[in-house]
C-alpha cells in the first residue's frame, strides 16, 4: 500500500482562498496559507484555535486545544523553550493519544469531529491508509456539512493514491456539485483535474478551461495544470 503524506498531498494556495468569504478565514489568511495538508487540515487547525479563543473555555475545547498544541509542536529542541518532542514518532504517538481522548470523552461534539479528522491526517502521514480511511469516513458520515466535506476530500485523495480512481472521481464530482464553506467548487474541480490529467487528459482540460479564464489564483493554477497535461 502506497504511503501518503501531507507534503505529497500539499494543497495549493488557491484552495485556501477561493470562495472562503467568511470573516474568520479572511482575518487569518496569512496563517492559513502557511501550511499544506491533507484535505485542508490547516483549515481545521485555524478554526479550532478561533473556536477556542472566541468562545467559552469548556473542557472539551481545552482538550482539543491541548491536542492541537501537541500536533503543532516542533521535533527537537524548541527555540522558545515550549513543548517539543525528541522524534516524529514520539510526537505522533502523543498526538494520537490526545485526539483519541477527545473522541472518546466527547462523542458527537464538534471537537470530536475535528479530533477524528486530525487522527485521519496523522494516520495518513504514517502510511496507515486503511485506518485513515476509517477515520475520514466516520467524519464524512457523521459530521456536519463543513467537516463532512473535508473528510470526503481526504477520502478522494486516499482513493486515488490507492488505485480506486473511479471512487475518487465520484466523490470529487459530488463535492463539485455540493461545495461547502471548507471545500469550494473550484478546489474540488482543480483537485479532480490534477488526478485525471495523465489518465483522462481531455476530461482534465474540460474541467480546467473554464477556470483558466479567471484572473485570480484559481485561474493561475488552472493554467499551470493545463500546461502539464500531456498530448497538448
Amino acid at each position: 500500500m502506497a504511503r501518503i503524506t501531507r507534503k505529497e498531498l500539499k494543497t495549493d494556495k488557491f484552495a485556501l482562498e477561493v470562495e472562503h468569504t467568511v470573516t474568520l478565514f479572511e482575518e487569518h489568511r496569512s496563517e492559513i496559507v502557511r501550511y499544506g495538508g491533507i484535505a485542508l487540515a490547516v483549515a481545521l487547525l485555524v478554526f479550532g484555535y478561533i473556536v477556542y479563543q472566541r468562545h467559552q473555555h469548556t473542557a472539551r475545547q481545552e482538550a482539543l486545544y491541548k491536542a492541537m498544541q501537541v500536533q503543532e509542536a516542533p521535533v527537537g529542541v524548541s527555540a522558545t523553550g515550549g513543548l517539543s518532542f525528541p522524534t516524529e514518532d514520539a510526537k505522533a504517538n502523543e498526538a494520537i493519544k490526545q485526539f483519541s481522548d477527545v473522541v472518546s470523552k466527547y462523542p458527537g461534539s464538534m471537537e470530536s469531529e475535528i479530533a477524528r479528522y486530525y487522527l485521519g491526517a496523522i494516520q495518513a502521514d504514517q502510511g496507515k491508509l486503511a485506518a485513515a480511511e476509517k477515520s475520514f469516513r466516520d467524519v464524512a458520515e457523521k459530521g456536519d456539512a463543513r467537516y463532512s466535506s473535508l473528510a470526503r476530500l481526504s477520502l478522494a485523495q486516499i482513493y486515488f493514491s490507492d488505485g480506486r480512481s473511479a471512487e475518487g472521481e465520484k466523490v470529487l464530482r459530488d463535492l463539485m456539485a455540493h461545495p461547502s464553506i471548507f471545500v469550494s467548487k473550484a478546489q474540488a474541480t482543480i483537485t479532480l483535474a490534477r488526478y485525471l490529467k495523465n489518465t483522462k487528459p481531455q476530461d482534465a482540460r474540460n474541467l480546467l478551461k473554464p477556470l483558466s479564464a479567471q484572473t485570480d489564483d484559481v485561474g493561475r493554477v488552472a493554467l499551470t495544470l493545463l500546461g502539464e497535461i500531456p498530448g497538448q
